[in-house]
């Protein structure tokens, strides 16, 4: 989700600006075909000069219009990429159960995979944070039978309205039949069609919402948006999120897996441990750096100007937004 940072900072200038280099974005190139750029660049940019509500209305028909790819993790899970991140689905005679749930507008296409899966029942609903991107279709997938299941904290947050600066977006509270049924503070176990599902609560990282969910018997993790694979993450402020915990995350995920761990990001490509290992030594890197000018007193935009990522744009800064904008992000989130 496009965070909700630098409210202080930004002007509808700046807004365009971002937006210019989000246009531009290499990750864009990779997730989504050139047809539906033409489509959502131009829509992205327009949101600057229009009503907030409206802005997210054109977000959602927009991102939800990316098609969706399926590809098996083991024998009875299955990740699905595309309109909203990374949802990954556990299927068998016990029910489906599905984490994180794509924007709005893909849900005729989530239901036509899932559907596509096994006549199973859709039985659990895991939400990996509170952003809507992870979370719009709760209500859909909760009328079709399935309990959503998520920590406490994203129950709290998705009751409330939410602005995010950068693009001008307003996120109304939900809905009571999109809320979580189900809520847990540190961890939760469930067994399903033979396998042995373990959720646990980041401290604050991404948000101040993040879980893991841990397929114990596939090995695979999914990290939800405390893993972005391949380029800088965004880091939510604005709702508790903090760089150290970001890295914390990584740590506690490291002593979990082996080489052949599947470990599914919020966005980008289906990750490991190494990918994992160097999107953390990333983060320490950012954070040291950033501190280090924070405490010499220097504020967000002269850090920023600074370029002290520069010599990782070439790796990292490809997706969604570049190291000048991540500097700020990082300060912010210190």
């Amino acid at each position: 989700m496009i965070p909700s940072f630098l409210q202080k900072q930004n002007t509808r200038r700046g807004m365009l600006r971002n937006c210019a280099g989000f246009a531009g974005s290499a990750l864009l190139a990779q997730l989504f075909p050139a047809s539906l750029l033409n489509a959502v660049v131009p829509a992205l940019c327009q949101q600057a000069a229009t009503p907030p509500t409206d802005s997210l209305g054109a977000m959602r028909a927009q991102m939800g219009a990316v098609p969706i790819h399926s590809q098996p993790l083991a024998e009875n899970l299955t990740l699905l990429s595309g309109p909203g991140g990374n949802v990954v689905v556990l299927n068998g005679p016990d029910g489906k159960i599905v984490v994180d749930t794509f924007l709005l507008p893909a849900w005729p296409k989530l239901k036509e995979n899932l559907d596509g899966l096994g006549n199973a029942p859709l039985k659990t609903v895991i939400d990996t944070h509170w952003h809507v991107d992870h979370t719009d279709n709760n209500a859909n997938l909760h009328a079709a039978g399935a309990t959503v299941l998520a920590h406490d904290n994203t129950k709290t947050r998705m009751a409330e309205p939410h602005d995010s600066a950068l693009f001008g977006l307003h996120f109304p509270a939900s809905p009571a039949d999109a809320l979580p049924q189900q809520t847990f503070s540190t961890s939760q176990k469930l067994q399903a069609n033979g396998e042995i599902v373990m959720l646990q609560y980041f401290q604050p990282a991404h948000t101040d919402t993040d879980i893991y969910i841990h397929f114990q018997k596939a090995n695979v993790i999914h990290m939800g948006d405390t893993f972005f694979n391949g380029f800088y993450p965004v880091i939510d402020a604005s709702t508790g999120g903090k760089i150290d915990g970001m890295i914390l995350a990584a740590d506690k995920i490291l002593t979990l897996v082996d080489n052949n761990t599947k470990i599914v990001p919020g966005h980008g490509p289906l990750g490991n441990k190494a990918d994992l290992t160097k999107f953390r030594d990333m983060l320490v890197v950012a954070r040291d750096r950033v501190q280090k000018l924070k405490t010499a007193g220097k504020s967000a935009g002269e850090i920023a100007a600074s370029k002290p990522f520069a010599d990782l744009d070439a790796t990292w800064g490809k997706g969604f937004f570049n190291g000048d904008v991540f500097a700020q992000v990082v300060y912010s989130a210190l």
